[in-house]
């Protein structure tokens, strides 16, 4: 088998299909992951990969349902951010429990953003789930994570595809996920148990359908030109930019790339079905490699 370094991107949601390249992977025998870089969903995927309980919390997010999304997400009212991360973190605690990276069986990186200093941070020791908190910290949605003295954000910012690691990583083989593939990969092109969403950022719809779920009352408006559109496809828009310099000056030996447009950023009651979008992605991206 082929030692394989993997880099998992950015992206919310869509990041659920690293489950599924994952599993692809492994499942076709030829490649052994043997380090593993994240940002962002790919950091905490890629941890819970490196840990052993990845399977713990697919099992998990594929049950959930947007009322169940919408409990987890604990309000700061602060200014610096609308939630405060804690209900998931202490959710995924309760599933996977806690680790030291070092104790890892590879090697694991975590990406996340020094907003202060305008850097990227490599989290490469210490808590795994400081390290994902830190990661997935998306500015204005979580309160930023303070860590030796810095702030830091989401990784995302900086770097979507965090592929620096493998420059040190002794491997044959390396394999980057994209999660900002062209939307020209629409729902003729995906998988027929896939159903493309209809916008990629719906995030006021994704609220109300939320709400009434829970049967609240009231009805909030949903057009494209809302702010939180608009702010989540500037972030994209800005992350898509990044991610085409970084594969412009590092090229992998397999790149894999979910679509833009597969579901919004965050629509993780849609996990299983990104889940399989994920494997099956992957096994036509290594039928073609052959």
């Amino acid at each position: 088998m082929k030692k394989t370094s993997i880099a998992l991107g950015s992206g919310g949601a869509r990041g659920l299909a690293h489950i599924g390249v994952l599993r692809a992977l492994k499942d076709d025998g030829d490649y052994q992951i043997s380090s593993i870089a994240g940002s962002s969903i790919g950091a905490l995927v890629g941890g819970l990969y490196a840990a052993n309980k990845m399977d713990d919390y697919a099992d998990w997010v594929s049950n959930l349902s947007l009322g169940d999304i919408w409990k987890l997400l604990d309000f700061s009212y602060s200014r610096v951010g609308l939630f405060k991360g804690d209900r998931i973190m202490d959710r995924l605690a309760e599933l996977v429990g806690d680790t030291q990276i070092e104790e890892l069986n590879l090697p694991f990186s975590a990406v996340a953003t020094d907003i202060q200093k305008r850097e990227e941070v490599w989290i490469t020791r210490g808590s795994m789930f400081d390290a994902i908190r830190a990661s997935i910290a998306i500015p204005g949605f979580f309160t930023p994570e303070h860590r030796k003295g810095r702030l830091l954000v989401d990784g995302g910012l900086l770097s979507p595809l965090p592929m620096t690691p493998m420059l040190y990583h002794d491997a044959e083989f390396n394999v980057v996920v994209s999660l900002n593939g062209n939307t020209s990969q629409t729902a003729a092109d995906l998988p027929d148990k896939i159903p493309a969403a209809e916008h990629p950022n719906k995030l006021i719809q994704w609220f109300q359908q939320t709400r009434q779920s829970l049967g609240l009352t009231g009805e909030t408006q949903s057009n494209n030109d809302s702010v939180v559109d608009i702010f989540a496809q500037s972030v994209e828009a800005m992350q898509d930019r990044i991610a085409r310099y970084q594969l412009a000056a590092f090229e992998p030996d397999l790149l894999i790339e979910v679509p833009v447009d597969a579901c919004g950023i965050l629509d993780f009651h849609r996990g299983a079905e990104m889940i399989e979008l994920g494997y099956e992605l992957t096994m036509k991206a290594l039928k073609n490699k052959r």
